[in-house]
């Protein structure tokens, strides 16, 4: 599987490309090809440009939540008609209106709209999107010590009701040494998500994670979650867009952390 970052808060230095806060990411498993995420804006499209990424080839765009810093982009995507009726792969919380006071934080077309541009498939239950990738679905959050906190409202009919952003979800590879898992912004809590993958691959060999983990400051959830990872002896850990400087430097004391930025490309 190769995995290409079209979109971070990052761009490395002496690579020429855009940055914003937000996530893109282009999967190939195969002959399957993939974009998780379209970012905020039009970047990734010049950026997939520049990195010689087709986007007319892609097979599914899979969304890890509805906010408009990973679905922004679409507005865009269909503006360029890169491929009519693409099949778009979202829980059925992901495209509806979603407010933080007076500010509106998500997708730009929403749920009735969409349908119309594309095969929309809203699904809660994992679902296999090629050989050796699955989305999740909506993610069981067992754990006490992540964030249960609701994000803005979001329309349910006619009302508005605390958004505890329930359609965050996020991928998984299954090879043959163990799963990595591919996230946006791990609303649900990175660790829920983690425990999830392996629920469903039916294996605990957890080899790497890459994406937002949605931790800003060091206290007791943060060194809980140190502990959650270093019990699973995760290999390679690429913490990025939604993920602290200091954050990442308290996972580092314990656990090597990889950089990540846009152009980066990872084979598993």
């Amino acid at each position: 599987m190769k995995l290409k970052v079209l979109v971070d808060n990052n761009t490395y230095i002496d690579r020429y490309y855009f940055g914003e806060p937000a996530v893109s990411y282009y999967m190939k498993d195969e002959d399957t090809k993939i974009l998780f995420d379209t970012g905020y804006s039009d970047i990734f499209l010049k950026n997939s440009d520049a990195l010689g990424v087709d986007l007319k080839n892609i097979n599914i765009i899979a969304i890890s939540h509805g906010h408009n810093d990973h679905t922004g982009g679409l507005k865009y995507y269909f503006e360029k008609n890169c491929k009519n009726k693409i099949s778009i792969l979202a829980h059925p919380d992901a495209f509806k209106e979603k407010i933080d006071g007076d500010l509106k934080i998500c997708s730009p077309i929403l749920e009735e709209e969409l349908k119309e541009k594309c095969n929309l498939i809203l699904s809660k239950e994992p679902k296999k999107i090629s050989k050796h990738i699955t989305f999740l679905g909506e993610i069981p959050r067992t754990n006490d010590f992540e964030n249960k906190k609701p994000i803005g409202k979001q329309a349910s009919g006619k009302a508005l009701v605390d958004d505890y952003v329930m359609d965050d979800t996020a991928l998984v590879y299954k090879s043959e040494k163990g799963i990595y898992v591919i996230t946006g912004c791990s609303h649900s809590g990175i660790c829920n998500i983690v425990e999830y993958a392996k629920k469903v691959c039916s294996d605990n060999r957890v080899l790497g994670i890459i994406g937002g983990f949605h931790l800003f400051q060091v206290n007791s959830g943060v060194r809980k979650t140190i502990e959650y990872l270093r019990k699973n002896d995760v290999k390679e850990l690429y913490p990025c867009h939604c993920t602290s400087f200091a954050v990442k430097a308290e996972i580092h004391k314990y656990l090597p952390i990889k950089e990540v930025g846009v152009g980066l490309e990872i084979n598993w």
